[in-house]
């Protein structure tokens, strides 16, 4: 039976879960529909846990299994050569959504002006770039494409 907080939870609706490039029957890697940088993407759980200390030790382990193979097939399709991983917990660490997600950022060389330039993105606390719903969204379409090649890629080998 659902509690509340997953009645109202955007990553637990069905329509969220199937925009997956990757998934597993405990985790989904969504690209980000508002990406900082090209391949910004999200790992989440499928059940609803707001925290990394509602998991046990079995899912934290899958947890960053699973964002490492994403990573690994963001790497891939955005030809990055790093990455960043950022997971907030709380209002207070720039938390927006409460259900426990990790962002992976796909990094190039010259991607920013400098390459510090990621940590005051993520310092900020006002306003936060990394998790934040004022930053410009891809159309439904773009988003789509962008989708439906990463499944292509993740399931064939392909680049994008």
């Amino acid at each position: 039976m659902e509690g509340p907080d997953e009645l109202q939870c955007p990553f637990c609706t069905a329509e969220f879960t199937e925009s997956a490039f990757l998934a597993d029957n405990n985790f989904v890697a969504v690209y980000n529909i508002a990406p900082i940088l090209p391949g910004h993407s999200l790992v989440v759980p499928r059940r609803h846990a707001e925290s990394l200390m509602d998991l046990s030790a079995n899912e934290v382990s899958g947890f960053f299994g699973f964002a490492r193979e994403a990573t690994r097939q963001l790497l891939k399709a955005f030809n990055g050569d790093g990455f960043d991983w950022s997971l907030q917990e709380k209002e207070s660490a720039g938390q927006t959504v409460a259900h426990l997600h990790l962002h992976i950022v796909i990094r190039r060389k010259g991607d920013l002006e400098e390459t510090g330039d990621w940590y005051p993105l993520v310092e900020q606390s006002e306003n936060t770039l990394l998790d934040s719903f004022s930053r410009k969204k891809l159309d439904n379409e773009e988003y789509r494409l962008i989708t439906n090649r990463l499944r292509k890629m993740v399931s064939g080998g392909k680049n994008l």
